[in-house]
């Protein structure tokens, strides 16, 4: 975790690992949470009878935006700033998504500083933000993630 006391003493930190978040488990009511709130119900991320059957591994994978979503919550413990205004999405870059996350596989997550550009009213924050899966060489996800930080 990297603690400073305002946005703009977040430059010092650029290049730097902010953490790894805890292991989160992605089971299929996790997953079938995600499909009720987005209206996304494909066969592969909901219908286990199916996957069983015409998924490689016979299982159900995790929504890529599912992974994505994770982010901002398990990003959040590793950075404290003491004063400071709002903190808004600003988007993301280059999002990939390398391996699928099987039902019952779990996920964490290594976020690196990227870059803090100045602007006129804080800061624009570039995180290296990169999923990882438990036993597997190649993570889920690694995407560029923005936040716009306010003094």
């Amino acid at each position: 975790m990297i603690e400073v006391d305002n946005v703009r003493a977040l430059q010092a930190h650029a290049g730097q690992t902010l953490g790894v978040s805890d292991w989160v488990l992605i089971d299929q009511p996790f997953i079938d949470r995600f499909a009720q709130a987005t209206g996304d119900h494909n066969w592969y991320h909901v219908d286990v009878e199916r996957a069983r059957r015409d998924m490689p591994d016979g299982k159900t994978i995790a929504h890529g935006l599912l992974v994505l979503s994770l982010v901002p919550g398990l990003a959040g413990p590793m950075l404290k700033i003491h004063r400071r205004g709002r903190a808004l999405n600003y988007g993301s870059d280059k999002v990939r998504y390398i391996h699928p996350v099987q039902v019952d596989e779990r996920v964490r997550l290594h976020v690196v500083l990227k870059a803090v550009e100045p602007r006129s009213d804080g800061v624009l924050m570039r995180r290296r933000c990169t999923m990882e899966i438990e036993g597997r060489d190649k993570p889920a996800m690694v995407a560029e993630v923005l936040t716009l930080l306010y003094d």
